[in-house]
């Protein structure tokens, strides 16, 4: 068994078309056909069904995935421990990060730039359940998310955040002399939150029954960038991480105030794959998050 294989095999699951997964292989589709069909026959099993195009993996194929990731994960882990064993660390860190954590990128991304010159950083915004496959299947170095909701399993993790809620309205809406408001007043306004597809919703939902209230939003959207338009521009009011709060302060069209009894913060942190040894890169982030937690 080749592992140039095992990279065909995995790339074209991921991108599910063979003339694409060639191009990213290098490769003229016929070999890659070629290296697909021996390794089938190395392991005794059809792994992807097709006629002329990809139609899916087959049982076996599933069963095969994780494992032929973790394969080559480890391989790359193993030629980065040992390129770093001679040289600074370098290369891309891949980082994907819930929507309610991409404002600590910026303070993780200058740590680790910084300790690190050599490296580049690349960040993607993601659910915590595309976070939990990526790291598992080692698509990415690190990832920020809930620690304490829907947490991705068999992870090391270091908090940096404690995060409280956040209720934004439109400057003129009546907010200009609140220093907070109370949950039964922020419900009752015209909301607009994220769907209960994202995380962030979900826990909020789950705080509000906890208090006996229902919500109803008036619109819902898929990021936070849409929920603050919809106020600055249509007059809604929303609920958000207090993350974002950096981002607000000083926008004369916003007013913001925290949630009145808000007091038991959802941590959000650092989550890399616990696995011995500990690569470099992943070894890296934790050093640096390990310090911003002590600041």
């Amino acid at each position: 068994m080749h592992f140039r294989q095992l990279r065909y095999f995995v790339t074209i699951a991921r991108l599910r078309h063979f003339a694409q997964a060639a191009s990213e292989c290098g490769v003229s589709q016929p070999t890659l056909s070629a290296g697909l069909s021996a390794l089938e026959q190395e392991v005794g099993r059809r792994l992807v069904e097709r006629d002329r195009r990809f139609i899916g993996l087959t049982s076996h194929g599933e069963a095969m995935l994780p494992w032929a990731e973790q394969i080559l994960g480890a391989i790359s882990s193993m030629t980065s421990s040992v390129a770093a064993s001679a040289a600074p660390i370098s290369g891309e860190f891949g980082l994907m990060a819930i929507p309610a954590a991409l404002p600590l990128v910026g303070a993780f991304g200058e740590a680790l730039l910084g300790q690190f010159p050599a490296l580049t950083l690349s960040v993607r915004s993601a659910t915590s359940r595309e976070i939990e496959r990526a790291l598992n299947a080692f698509e990415c170095d690190a990832g920020l998310t809930y620690l304490d909701h829907e947490p991705p399993g068999n992870v090391l993790s270091v908090a940096l955040h404690s995060e409280r809620y956040l209720f934004v309205a439109r400057a003129g809406a009546g907010f200009e002399q609140r220093s907070d408001i109370d949950w039964h007043e922020a419900v009752a306004q015209p909301l607009c939150l994220l769907h209960q597809g994202m995380q962030f919703r979900r826990i909020l939902d789950a705080r509000i029954k906890a208090k006996g209230l229902a919500i109803a939003p008036r619109a819902v959207a898929d990021s936070y960038v849409t929920l603050f338009e919809m106020v600055r521009s249509a007059g809604f009011c929303t609920i958000v991480p207090d993350t974002y709060a950096p981002l607000l302060a000083g926008l004369e069209w916003a007013r913001f105030m925290p949630l009145d009894g808000d007091a038991d913060g959802r941590r959000i942190g650092l989550v890399v794959m616990n696995r011995s040894p500990l690569g470099p890169l992943a070894g890296a982030a934790m050093a640096v998050a390990r310090e911003l937690a002590e600041r």
